[in-house]
């Protein structure tokens, strides 16, 4: 247990961070791995070889007996093989050994990762390359080492090497654009990232009984329970003690990896939380992320409980998203979406917002297919996430800042504000110039914009991948024009006003949830694809493709290959919800409606015989009957629809949606309406009302 004094101790304690290798490095090795880090020059063998070393006697200390290049391929989760430190030395003796070369790269089995069709089954090999940008950690028991991972034929088989590409070229577009204002500190500009993660707690043997859980991460059925969130007691209300200890047990988990874990609450939806970490660099937010979601699910099964990460695990209630905040900051310390006190004089931070906002109105269908899968399809649209229509708020202040700039008319801010209480005793509270908008998909709050629209169970990768290449290619097209220019200062100004006029119909700062807005957004031009299977063909539209490729983030094969693996990942996950649907029907949900409208009969003839009123049981049987009819004939349905299911991806993806969806969509109904009429005893598996009050 962590005792508050010794939290600076705990926090790190199993990161080979950078105070480590100062303590543990020479200095002539210390000083070529930071030089590495800031200016991506290569490391020399022998310096490799020294880092090892230091590395293998500081894990040993600490109780690793192995070594993993831990990467983060096409599954949307992490992947590991673990070797020990072992090595032979004669007489039946070993000694502790790891070498420059092992940490540099490894050689993991590349056949049975997704492809997309990048490699064939037969073409095993493939490699993973340290990423010294990145700390390695200890768990347990072993040295985990954050790599890329790529093909024999050079590839990019993973989520990290992208993002690292998009990372260098956002950072060497905006320095482009700093030059241009005098700053010539600034080296580096690095995308900033805090991911928000919310997730729900279950108790381990309710889920257990639960094959819906067990196989798909959601409940296929289930009846609205007596209570919901309708009181809307649980969002930031007490924490429940085996949650706390939950929680608390999570926060020293994440602490000794390194994690900045930060805040912690009860979510809007019974059962359900959030952790948010301190904003880091895009590459870190990644990988500890991923670190994250693993530890969650691993401290659960320590205290007898289950985390679900899926998007909509209970129908009817919230389900769990993860809000992206991303911003760009220099490494001199500057935030480069932080306003100002006079924002409208502030030429450098509008020339950011300006190419944020034109790259989102530009590249709006890829951003809405990055988070595009079959979870996040269950909420996107919901009470509780924005819509499929992309859009930006900017907040009262700032819209009114750009439109002073579209009509070129003064602009009068509203200054410093305090918000009056109205109690005596209480001081006036400083309040901020906009409100929040929680229906905005992609909202300014003040030094950052947060990208609400990622699902709760995927890899922040691939949007933080978009949002950097989007943001280098716009801040490219405004170098090229203003570093040709002859008149700076009357240049800029043009270019500003520009680009926030042909955009503006992106910016939109009213309620995303209402109905008039979807109208007015198709008024505007804006896509709304409101589903995984419209949205991911967006992946290889021609304009998509070409920025990809421009910048050297994908090659062209690399990102058909991601749509074909998103793609084939849509109709396998909707085939397995479907399998298991069917057999929860046949061996677990008919056979206990069964019995127990057997029991109803049974009784009924003793009242009967009896002279006694058997209405109830005659009506229930009665309803029972024609429900299990129904249900009998959705689920054969579904049975002969799953195996019809082509054999093309995307074929396999648009059927998945048309016909096995609402095939699901039927049975669920009749068995849900089966669920009220039997009794609780009977049911065979746990309700939601057991599920979310369990804990």
């Amino acid at each position: 247990m962590c005792e508050t004094k010794k939290l600076p101790e705990l926090f790190g304690s199993l990161v080979f961070n950078e105070g480590t290798m100062k303590e543990r490095l020479s200095s002539a090795s210390y000083s070529a791995w930071k030089k590495c880090v800031t200016e991506g020059t290569p490391l020399d063998l022998s310096t490799a070889n020294e880092i090892a070393e230091a590395m293998k006697q500081w894990a040993v200390e600490k109780g690793a007996t192995h070594f993993t290049h831990w990467f983060q391929p096409m599954t949307g989760v992490t992947a590991e093989k673990h070797d020990s430190f072992i090595a032979p030395v004669g007489g039946g003796k070993i000694m502790m050994e790891f070498s420059g070369k092992e940490l540099i790269r490894g050689e993991p089995d590349a056949s049975s990762f997704p492809s997309g069709g990048l490699r064939a089954t037969f073409e095993a090999r493939g490699y993973t390359a340290w990423d010294p940008t990145s700390f390695a950690f200890i768990k347990e028991g072993s040295l985990c080492i954050p790599t890329v991972f790529c093909s024999y034929s050079g590839e990019a088989l993973d989520k990290k090497t992208p993002l690292l590409r998009s990372m260098d070229e956002v950072s060497r577009q905006a320095v482009r654009i700093l030059r241009l204002f005098g700053d010539t500190e600034t080296k580096r500009v690095t995308a900033q990232v805090g991911p928000e993660q919310e997730y729900f707690l279950i108790d381990k043997a309710l889920y257990e009984k639960r094959e819906d859980l067990r196989m798909c991460g959601r409940t296929l059925f289930g009846a609205k329970p007596p209570r919901g969130q309708e009181l809307e007691d649980h969002y930031f209300g007490a924490i429940r003690p085996r949650v706390a200890a939950y929680m608390k047990d999570l926060d020293e988990t994440l602490w000794a990896l390194g994690v900045l874990s930060k805040t912690k609450h009860n979510e809007v939806a019974p059962a359900q939380h959030e952790m948010a970490p301190v904003f880091s660099d895009a590459n870190s937010a990644c990988d500890q992320n991923q670190l994250a979601m693993e530890m969650m699910k691993k401290v659960a099964d320590r205290h007898g409980l289950v985390c679900l990460l899926h998007e909509k695990p209970f129908a009817g209630v919230n389900g769990s998203g993860k809000h992206d905040n991303w911003s760009l900051s220099t490494d001199t310390g500057k935030n480069l979406f932080k306003p100002g006190s006079t924002p409208r004089q502030n030429a450098q931070f509008l020339l950011f917002l300006a190419a944020f906002v034109k790259g989102v109105d530009d590249y709006q269908d890829f951003l809405r297919a990055t988070v595009a899968f079959p979870g996040n399809d269950h909420r996107l649209g919901a009470q509780e996430a924005p819509p499929a229509v992309l859009s930006i708020f900017l907040g009262d202040e700032l819209s009114a800042v750009v439109d002073s700039i579209i009509n070129d008319t003064d602009f009068q801010s509203t200054g410093k504000r305090t918000l009056k209480i109205g109690v005596d005793s209480l001081p006036a509270i400083p309040q901020d110039n906009t409100d929040r908008n929680r229906t905005s998909p992609m909202a300014f709050t003040g030094n950052k914009f947060e990208f609400r629209m990622l699902g709760s169970s995927q890899s922040i990768s691939g949007p933080n991948i978009t949002l950097n290449t989007i943001m280098a290619e716009e801040l490219e097209q405004f170098a090229d024009e203003l570093e040709a220019s002859r008149d700076f200062q009357a240049d800029l100004e043009k270019l500003i006003r520009r680009v926030f006029t042909e955009h503006q119909r992106i910016i939109f700062n009213g309620n995303g949830y209402d109905e008039a807005w979807l109208e007015e957004a198709g008024k505007r031009g804006l896509s709304n694809l409101t589903s995984t299977a419209d949205a991911l063909p967006m992946y290889t539209a021609p304009k998509n493709v070409d920025l990809f490729v421009k910048h050297g983030i994908y090659t062209k094969e690399e990102i058909e290959a991601r749509a074909e693996i998103h793609i084939e990942n849509y109709s396998t996950v909707i085939c397995i919800e479907a399998r298991t649907m069917t057999d929860m029907i046949r061996r677990q949900i008919l056979p206990a409606v069964s019995a127990f409208a057997g029991d109803l009969c049974s009784r009924a003839g003793t009242k009967k015989d009896l002279g006694a009123c058997c209405q109830y049981e005659v009506s229930t049987a009665c309803q029972i009957g024609s429900l299990t009819d129904a249900l009998m004939a959705a689920s054969d349905k579904l049975e002969t629809d799953l195996s019809a299911i082509p054999a093309d991806a995307a074929e396999a993806m648009r059927y998945s949606h048309d016909v096995l969806i609402p095939d699901m969509d039927t049975a669920r109904r009749a068995a849900d309406q089966l669920e009220t009429l039997t009794s609780s005893d009977r049911w065979p598996f746990p309700t939601y009302s057991d599920l979310l009050f369990s804990v």
